[in-house]
């Protein structure tokens, strides 16, 4: 439905897709105003609600083109609907241009109810939602099925093992004892000094070798799991197991603390920094690991304020 109001130079229309929706729908409200290029037009605002009863869900933004005649034409589209049913009277859509005002013709929107409501009948709660009974025999007896399959599994493979290791004459041997952290290092390091590897260039895998060596044997021999620490954590670790027990108060130890800082820290420097080693250094750090390892292996040490005993890392005065 379309209505026209041609005022002077100015023209003010005005129509909505359905002139009747049902409860909650929504329809279109289509605004133009055509007028002379020249001409200063202030269109309405349009707020929440359009009237009482009819909302305003969605507001266009205002459209300008030019007629095929040269007039200028702003087209604007509201979003309506309404949750009442009744039939409402949408008045005239007003536009100013200077001191005068234009309006288009007035419109209706018929809002009908699509079903007939009950008002006799009180109102009542939504009915609460009931829960499937849990099959709870059902479940118990899946899981006793399941033990008694795995006992059984559990037997027969304990009794196979056993009869096979009496058929066959099978004998436990007793587990060996680990060999001593010193024994396995020592060995370590003569390989690694038969190898030469910093002779052949491979002053990486050389360093490597060697740190690896060192860390193992200084878990082995005080517990210092340095796997997975860095070279200054180990040796944090390592120096305060040597000043609890004694041990950092030997002038020997104290120098040969420092000179193990020094050779883990120059394979920090080949291993990461692709530091260039000499062959000194490297001769150097395999005979700090082989003091090293000797000097803190259980056996007596020597030294000018006399002999001590060190006994599985603990020094013994």
């Amino acid at each position: 439905m379309e209505m026209l109001n041609i005022l002077l130079a100015i023209v003010v229309s005005a129509s909505i897709d359905s002139t009747m929706i049902m409860l909650g729908d929504q329809t279109d409200l289509h605004m133009k105003v055509v007028c002379d290029p020249s001409e200063q037009v202030v269109l309405p605002t349009f707020g929440k609600e359009l009237i009482e009863g009819v909302e305003v869900v969605k507001v266009g933004k205002v459209d300008t083109t030019q007629t095929p005649d040269g007039q200028r034409e702003l087209s604007q589209t509201l979003t309506l609907t309404s949750f009442k049913d009744s039939l409402y009277a949408i008045p005239s859509i007003v536009v100013v241009s200077g001191k005068d005002t234009f309006r288009s013709e007035a419109m209706s929107l018929n809002v009908v109810q699509p079903f007939e409501m009950d008002t006799t009948k009180a109102i009542t709660d939504i009915k609460a939602r009931e829960d499937a009974p849990i099959w709870w025999w059902g479940i118990i007896r899946w899981i006793l099925l399941g033990l008694l399959i795995a006992t059984v599994i559990g037997c027969g493979i304990y009794l196979a093992v056993k009869f096979l290791r009496k058929k066959q004459g099978v004998v436990e041997v007793p587990k060996i004892p680990p060999r001593p952290a010193e024994e396995v290092a020592l060995e370590k390091l003569q390989r690694i000094e038969r190898q030469k590897k910093w002779e052949q260039g491979e002053i990486k895998a050389y360093q490597t070798e060697l740190t690896d060596v060192l860390r193992e044997y200084i878990g082995g021999r005080f517990g210092v799991m340095s796997a997975e620490k860095t070279s200054d954590e180990t040796l944090r670790e390592l120096r305060a197991i040597l000043m609890e027990n004694g041990k950092w108060k030997m002038e020997n130890f104290h120098e040969l603390y420092e000179e193990l800082k020094s050779t883990l820290r120059l394979a920090d420097l080949v291993k990461f920094a692709k530091w260039t080693t000499t062959p000194d250094e490297n001769e150097q750090a395999l005979a700090v690991a082989y003091r090293f390892v000797r000097e803190t292996t259980p056996e007596k040490v020597q030294s000018d304020q006399g002999e001590r005993t060190m006994d599985n890392g603990q020094l013994k005065m």
